[in-house]
């Protein structure tokens, strides 16, 4: 499927501006696409399925998982477009990321248990020297809490069973690290990436670089490929939309 013909999808976001049924039905015959703004603590899943309950239609995926604590542009597609799934997921990604230094947790992000480290505040230019020496492409190891399967399996689930497994290392690559502010142990940044990449790993791996640890703290998917969070939709704008209106 190509570029030019997912574009042809019609596509519910904040810039739609058809009749909600127009959409509905495309969804149900053509193949529809839905820009969702992910909230807290929901499921890339979770979304999912409250779409899929709110529309009545069957056939709904995702381009591209979310962490539970991440929020941010979730890109559903409906019947006939699933096909486009695999095309959407190699666009490139953007994430404004919060990133906890001198700590680390056993899920790389403020989710799992934190074990806090006593170190001196390292100063800023060392800090942001190794935070570019990620761009380009690089080797990186998904969290051991992640949806990656191992041998059949996700490691997420393996990893709350306590089970020992290696991940297998990826490559993938960092296209731009912008936006960088940092005040000691908080480092905020703009990461453009290719898909696969995980934010945590390379929160990670800078704690690691600094000899003092590092996490997520907060994760945001502003983009992700031609489509932005600005014209994303929270399932609450969705259900407003699909709820009948009473006649004046």
């Amino acid at each position: 499927m190509t570029q030019t013909r997912m574009t042809e999808r019609m596509t519910l976001g904040r810039s739609y501006d058809e009749a909600i049924e127009h959409w509905l039905e495309a969804a149900r015959t053509d193949g529809a696409i839905a820009l969702i703004d992910k909230q807290e603590n929901w499921t890339s899943f979770d979304c999912v399925a409250k779409v899929r309950n709110l529309t009545r239609i069957k056939r709904v995926g995702h381009a591209g998982t979310l962490d539970p604590l991440a929020t941010g542009l979730l890109v559903l597609c409906f019947g006939k477009a699933t096909k486009d799934i695999e095309s959407l997921q190699e666009g490139l990604k953007t994430y404004e990321v919060e990133i906890r230094l001198a700590a680390e947790s056993t899920t790389d992000d403020r989710g799992g248990s934190i074990t806090e480290h006593s170190c001196e505040p390292i100063d800023n230019a060392s800090i942001t020297e190794a935070l570019m020496s990620f761009r380009g492409e690089i080797q990186q190891t998904p969290p051991d809490f992640s949806a990656v399967r191992h041998q059949g399996r996700r490691q997420y689930d393996l990893a709350r069973e306590g089970k020992d497994f290696t991940p297998k290392v990826r490559t993938v690559t960092i296209h731009d690290i912008t936006d960088v502010s940092i005040s000691w142990p908080v480092v905020r940044c703009t990461i453009t990436c290719s898909r696969g990449t995980y934010i945590r790993s390379i929160a990670r791996d800078l704690g690691r670089l600094l000899g003092c640890g590092g996490y997520v703290w907060s994760l945001r998917r502003t983009a992700s490929g031609h489509h932005t969070v600005s014209d994303a939709l929270t399932i609450d704008d969705v259900r407003l939309l699909l709820t009948p209106k009473e006649d004046a």
